[in-house]
């Protein structure tokens, strides 16, 4: 623990809960999830994902898909390729 420091950030509650939900699914902490974005500013000297802001089309399918509309959904990868194809 003598090499350990604290950091402190304020975010808002919900962000909080629902990333929490999300990480306790895939076993980790919010602590070990925050150590993995340092170490991956690190390692890629930067940060590890494009930060843009999205163009009007984009912005439009997201709030479209936050919304749950004009989402299609599929059962497996093959039903995905067929519908792909088709």
């Amino acid at each position: 623990m003598a090499n350990e420091a604290s950091i402190h950030a304020r975010v808002d509650a919900r962000t909080k809960s629902e990333a929490q939900r999300i990480l306790n699914t895939l076993g980790m902490t919010l602590s070990e999830a925050i150590s993995l974005y340092l170490r991956q500013i690190i390692f890629t000297k930067g940060i590890p994902f494009d930060v843009k802001i999205p163009n009007a089309l984009t912005a439009e399918t997201l709030t479209k898909a936050d919304r749950g509309e004009d989402v299609v959904e599929f059962d497996s990868v093959d039903e995905l390729l067929e519908d792909l194809h088709s």
